[in-house]
């Protein structure tokens, strides 16, 4: 696998943008190859991915190529793309909604009108009138309700292209000549002795059915992004600003980064940014899974999307539009939604011919018949080569992998798994290694107090204590002052506040000093540390805890041990992981008392200490060189390198920006058991898209030997055309049907 060095990135990025449509306009599986073919072959394009199931196209573009000449290039082919709207997700939801109700008003019209066509065809046959009445009922429900099937096919037909709309339009517009033929003119059969059937039924019916199935797979594709609708949701339209100390209302799309933003109680917090006045608890379990709300005061962080709770306060913008935290989660499922595994790829190359393909068996079909079908040869002919054009629809090939990994998605998001693209859930199912990085992997990332053991200290001393380690620079300190302050000591006022380098600090109360630091401090100034004291602070050492002596210049106050915590969760998280019969590593640059001892509290045998960044994609390398499909899991800069080696990426939602934009999945809670609901998603997901493809190919694998009348020369049967339109659509509702099975799934 070829390295990734995360530097040369923002370099690699100036060659091209890369930025995802809306696509409107697609019918079929075959739709998107066109869509796809037509973009990746427009000047100045690099690439192009189209998603059939969300409607979207990911492309790649040099900055000369102007969005205008990319939606140019679709329309002379029926297609569009949406660049002009403010909102173009919005605007997609929009005309996807209204192409939803008149897809829904034509299909219910057709089949009204189909209704008494079919039983016309089916019970009242011999009956000259009906001929007349289904034929008059057959033209608006082809010509006007399935005017979009021959509309769409002439603009493909034009440019050498062919697809669904292309079979539809070949089948039902046969069957209709046909019977409209045999209406005017039945004379012309019964001299040749065979009696003239009409097929209105079936050119009307093929019409509804296709229709029928294509209402059901609108809904489906709009459970299926139901994720990013709920996502959205999260942002406010409008919010607040001051300006000169005035209260005024904007358009969300209108804040600037700087404005001051007012936030009341309950309201979310429209934008990311950093509190500047006033103080309250906000709700971050969007973000952190936490449900407990979080306090902020001035100069902390807010994001877009979170829940203020009790009281008001302002903030300055620091994030607004697409770059607000929200936003990226937003984009990262928008473009995990429209990327494609590598089964898909597979897939829309099989679709991309199968239009083609289809047409020769129907063509050979005809011609078969035609010199073997005996008396009724052009009939039979004409019928099976209908049927093999209506069966082989290729709609259920093209819904196949995108709705069930969209629905993967979806249900990843529901969990706090972030997915970016879809080739990391495919994959996910086979990953056989994980590597863990140690700081906020696996432990919380911050040094916490947990051990406090007291000698002589009341709350006065400990009032000392806090008002020393206040002054203290010293990265341990914060632990200490939080610490105490959870147990609402108040500080004092001391004086002659010193700080000894690689010691510790001292100061002055009441004429008597008190040292804060290590054990060569206490003994520097003549302290004595009791055996007792000493042999705790050693096994306090031996976890590989950082100890804090607290004394006077009499005796030793107190003990503080810190050190960064596990997390509750990390050694049920490894467990199940190993269980699953993955082998977990544990990295870190940490030295290697504090890695062996973390380690063997998590139930990792496997771990490498004070490892440097190259170090991590360089033991990534030697998995991958056995045989082995590796996941990396980390959260920093420094875990950048192996997370771009890595099969399968994942980034702690907390962790560096870096991080989280090399990484292929991202979790937005610090709990380690979303890693084996990740890869179970994976099996789960992959299992949903085969057996979608085993239905998308067993009906054509089927259907279509039957529609071309192999079972004729045996007991004499021959696949109505009506009937074919049936299966075809069914099969499309069946995969759709099957993916969304994914959402009641446990992971």
């Amino acid at each position: 696998m070829e390295t990734i060095n995360i530097f040369d990135k923002p370099k690699a990025e100036k060659s091209g943008i890369k930025k995802t449509f809306p696509v409107t306009g697609m019918t079929c599986a075959a739709c998107a190859g066109s869509v796809e073919s037509i973009l990746s072959h427009t000047e100045g394009v690099n690439n192009a991915q189209v998603n059939f199931a969300s409607s979207s196209v990911l492309v790649d573009y040099e900055e000369a190529t102007t969005e205008v000449q990319l939606q140019n290039a679709l329309r002379q082919v029926g297609y569009d793309i949406i660049i002009d709207a403010e909102d173009p997700s919005a605007a997609q939801e929009e005309l996807s909604r209204k192409h939803y109700e008149d897809v829904k008003s034509r299909t219910i019209c057709s089949a009204v009108l189909t209704l008494p066509v079919f039983i016309l065809g089916m019970f009242f046959m011999d009956w000259i009138p009906g001929r007349y009445i289904s034929l008059a009922l057959s033209i608006p429900i082809l010509f006007w309700f399935g005017r979009s099937f021959y509309v769409n096919a002439f603009k493909q037909a034009r440019f050498g292209k062919a697809n669904m709309d292309t079979l539809v339009a070949l089948s039902t517009g046969i069957a209709f000549l046909f019977s409209v033929f045999n209406t005017f003119f039945p004379d012309f059969w019964h001299a040749r002795g065979i009696h003239p059937h009409v097929y209105y039924e079936a050119a009307t019916v093929i019409i509804t059915f296709i229709s029928l199935g294509k209402l059901l797979e609108e809904k489906a594709k709009s459970n299926t992004s139901s994720a990013i609708k709920k996502l959205m949701g999260l942002q406010p339209k409008t919010l607040m600003v001051i300006e000169n100390g005035t209260e005024r209302e904007i358009p969300i799309s209108s804040v600037q980064v700087g404005d001051t933003v007012l936030v009341r109680s309950g309201e979310k917090i429209p934008v990311d940014g950093l509190v500047s006045k006033g103080n309250s608890y906000v709700d971050e379990s969007m973000i952190s899974g936490e449900p407990i709300p979080v306090s902020k005061k001035s100069g902390d962080e807010v994001f877009a999307g979170t829940i203020n709770q009790k009281g008001s306060f302002q903030f300055t913008a620091k994030k607004v539009g697409g770059e607000t935290l929200l936003s990226q989660i937003i984009k990262m499922v928008q473009e995990a939604q429209g990327s494609k595994a590598p089964v898909q790829k597979l897939v829309d190359k099989i679709a991309g011919i199968f239009v083609p393909i289809v047409i020769g068996i129907a063509i050979t079909t005809f011609i078969v018949w035609m010199s073997l079908g005996g008396d009724d040869a052009f009939t039979h002919a004409l019928l099976t080569s209908v049927a093999v054009l209506v069966i082989a629809c290729p709609c259920a090939l093209g819904l196949a992998t995108p709705t069930a990994i969209m629905v993967g998605i979806g249900k990843g998001a529901e969990n706090n798994i972030l997915i970016k693209d879809a080739e990391s859930l495919e994959l996910g199912h086979k990953v056989n290694a994980i590597i863990l990085d140690k700081t906020g992997t696996i432990t919380k990332g911050k040094p916490e107090v947990t051990d406090a053991i007291w000698n002589y200290a009341d709350d006065n001393s400990k009032g000392i204590l806090i008002a020393m380690e206040q002054q203290s620079e010293h990265p341990l300190a914060a632990a200490v002052v939080s610490h105490l302050k959870a147990e609402n000591i108040k500080p004092v006022e001391v004086s002659n506040f010193e700080s000894s380098t690689g010691q510790g600090v001292s100061a002055t109360y009441e004429k008597e000093q008190y040292f804060i630091g290590n054990k060569r401090l206490i003994e520097t100034n003549d302290v004595k540390l009791s055996s007792d004291l000493e042999k705790r602070a050693q096994t306090l050492q031996e976890q590989a805890k950082t100890v804090v002596l607290f004394a006077n210049s009499k005796q030793v106050l107190g003990l503080l041990a810190i050190a960064d915590e596990i997390k509750d969760t990390s050694k049920k998280a490894i467990g199940t992981l190993q269980n699953r019969g993955i082998a977990v590593y544990m990295l870190t640059g940490d030295n290697a008392n504090t890695a062996k001892a973390v380690a063997g509290q998590v139930g990792i045998t496997e771990f490498k200490a004070e490892v440097m960044p190259s170090d991590k994609a360089n033991f990534v390398k030697e998995l991958q060189a056995k045989g082995k499909v590796v996941a990396m899991v980390g959260d920093g800069i420094n875990d950048s390198h192996a997370l771009a080696q890595a099969d399968v990426s994942i980034a702690m939602g907390k962790g560096s920006d870096i991080a989280m934009d090399v990484a292929k999945m991202t979790l937005i809670t610090s709990d380690l058991q979303s890693i084996p609901k990740a890869l179970k998603l994976s099996k789960k997901t992959v299992l949903g898209i085969r057996q979608n493809l085993f239905w998308a190919f067993i009906y054509n694998i089927i259907g279509i030997p039957i529609a071309a009348g192999i079972l004729y020369p045996i007991n004499g049967f021959l696949l109505d055309p009506m009937i074919a339109g049936a299966a075809m659509a069914f099969s499309s509702v069946s995969v759709v049907l099957n993916s969304l099975r994914l959402k009641q799934a446990k992971i």
